[in-house]
Parts: C-alpha cells; structure tokens; sequence
C-alpha cells in the first residue's frame, strides 16, 4: 500500500505527477489551504508537503498519529515547529541552495524598477499619459559605482554580491559570521557592523533567515540611521523589518524609497506603502521562474521520499541534523 500524503497546494505538474507514482496523494488547490482543511487532512497522513504560509505547529503534529516528515516547499522553515518537530521524531526538510541565482535575480530586478522608477514609468505609459521627452520625467537614481549593503550574507546575498561587480558597486557586507580576509579580498567586499551599513550605504538590501534574533532587526531606531537618498530592498522575510516605521520614514522623506517582495504581515500590506511613489510592490515572486519551482519542487519531493522509507534526507534543516548527531547517528 503507497503511503498517504498531503500537498497543501498544488506545485508544478510534473512534479505532482512524479509524486503520485510513489504515494497516496491528497492535493490542495492553487490557494493557501485553511486551517480546517489543513487539520482534517493531516489524521492519515504519512507525509507533508508544506508551504512557506503553511502553519505546521504542535495542534497540528499531534493530530498525525502517522506522521514521518514534514518536506517544506522553502529555504525558510520559520512555519515549522521543528524543536516539537524532533520531539516527535518527524524529520523536517527544506529546499536550500535551487533558488539561490533566481532569488538574486529578482533582488537585482527590485534594485532596478526602484531606482530608476521603471513601474511607475510602465504604469504611465499604459495610462496614455506619455506626451514626449520630458527633463524632470522620472527622475531616478543611479546605481553604477554606488556603495551597495548586504544584510546577511549566505548563498543569495553572496549571489547579489556578484551581481554588483559589473555596476562597479563599492559591496560593503554584514553576518553574524564574518569571512576571513583572504575569502573578502577574493569576493572584493569589506565588513561592516549593521549600524555602519545603515549609515554608508546607498541601496541596502536584506538577505536574513527570520529567526527571533532577526525578528524587527531592522526597527525605527537602526532605519533611521540610513542616508535620506538611500533604498532599502527587501527579498527575505517582511517580519525582519518594521514595516510601519519604514513606511512612515518613507513618507516623512528620511528614506528614499524601497522594494519589497515579502511583507511582514503578509499578505497584507501598509497603505503608506501602497500609496507610495518611490515603492516598488511585488507578490512573493523571488524564486519564481518555471526552472526553479520545479527544482524545488523535486528537492521537496525527494527528501519526503527518503524521510517516507526511514532513510536521512539529504536536505534535513539544520536542527534535525545537530540532532542526528546528537544521537550519533551520523
């Protein structure tokens, strides 16, 4: 008998396809699954694929008698108890790294339509208010030899990093764990504590996991710190920032302007941010392109399979894996 398993939503066809030759699969729809359906579904079932606005919590857990692992469709797993996770011996996946370049991309494509107000100029054009040439018509910023902040400094904010070379960008970076000299002078970045990357930086641009130490990193006090000129982009998680104040910082013209992808209380949105003309507004697209999602989507699918037949995912969170060795099982 295949086991049983829910797909909270669906995800590229032939990965659903792929899927069901191996389990017993009850898939949601195109939307987010409520809460009921989710916690009705989930008696049964062996395996969970998960979404990054999925909810998978202790009610959830203790209701899935059967439950072997929780495979999330996201680098981030901040939806995932994982600590009651362990406790229960339900192993927990992510998809790091597939999304890495696409992420950076659209980090890349923010920094753009921000800057230069490419939107804004698309929208008027199609409004059929273009009458020529004009001096004053949407002017923006530039960005070739500009100092660019990296707030955390993983896979994509390293990938951003790369990108900057060719805009001859001054890369000033900050993590909790700073590189060696040589791996700075290798990558042609310099460090800097976050208050300083406030201060000096043009475009800052947030590339943290959401964790509790990162939850309101960046309150009104640290983003009052940055120039008056300066633009702030966001392709991480909404909660990271203090979306309030940056968006009455914004309208008080003490931050320039800003792109977000992600939303700290997603998915709605401040309306000073709405109504913004120097904000740039996306709906949580940073890793979506055709070839990506369905990256993930069979890096999901392969470490619910393994987790499935008793085996160790290759793509096990972190917590799992410090609990492997805990255990010395590896």
């Amino acid at each position: 008998m295949k086991p049983k398993v829910l797909l909270t939503r669906k995800i590229i066809p032939e990965v659903m396809e792929y899927l069901s030759s191996y389990v017993e699969l009850d898939a949601g729809s195109d939307d987010v699954m409520d809460r009921s359906t989710l916690l009705s579904k989930i008696k049964d079932k062996e395996g969970l694929i998960s979404m990054l606005d999925d909810k998978i919590d202790k009610e959830v857990m203790d209701l899935a008698q059967h439950l072997k692992i929780i495979s999330n469709y996201a680098v981030g797993y901040n939806n995932i108890d994982v600590k009651y996770a362990i406790s229960k011996d339900i192993f927990v996946t992510n998809t790091p790294g597939v999304l890495t370049e696409t992420t950076a991309d659209l980090t890349w494509a923010l920094i753009l339509s921000t800057c230069r107000l490419i939107p804004q100029a698309d929208s008027f054009v199609r409004r059929g208010d273009f009458k020529g040439w004009g001096p004053l018509l949407f002017l923006g910023k530039d960005i070739y030899g500009k100092a660019l902040g990296i707030i955390g400094f993983g896979r994509i904010g390293r990938s951003v990093a790369k990108r900057a070379y060719g805009f001859n960008m001054k890369v000033l970076y900050w993590d909790k764990v700073r590189l060696s000299e040589k791996e700075e002078k290798e990558m042609g970045v310099e460090f800097r504590e976050l208050e300083a990357i406030l201060k000096e930086s043009d475009i800052v641009t947030i590339h943290l996991p959401l964790t509790p130490e990162t939850h309101h990193l960046l309150n009104r006090e640290k983003l009052s710190l940055m120039k008056k000129d300066s633009v702030l982009i966001n392709t991480a998680r909404g909660p990271i920032l203090e979306e309030k104040a940056l968006a009455e910082l914004l309208e008080q013209g003490k931050i320039w302007g800003a792109g977000f992808d992600v939303y700290e209380n997603e998915p709605e949105i401040e309306s000073k941010l709405l109504n913004h003309p120097r904000v740039v507004l996306l709906p949580h697209i940073g890793s979506a392109s055709y070839e990506t999602r369905k990256r993930m989507g069979f890096m999901a699918v392969d470490g619910l399979l393994k987790g499935l037949r008793g085996e160790i995912p290759d793509n096990l969170v972190d917590e799992w894996r410090e609990e492997l060795k805990r255990r010395g099982l590896i």
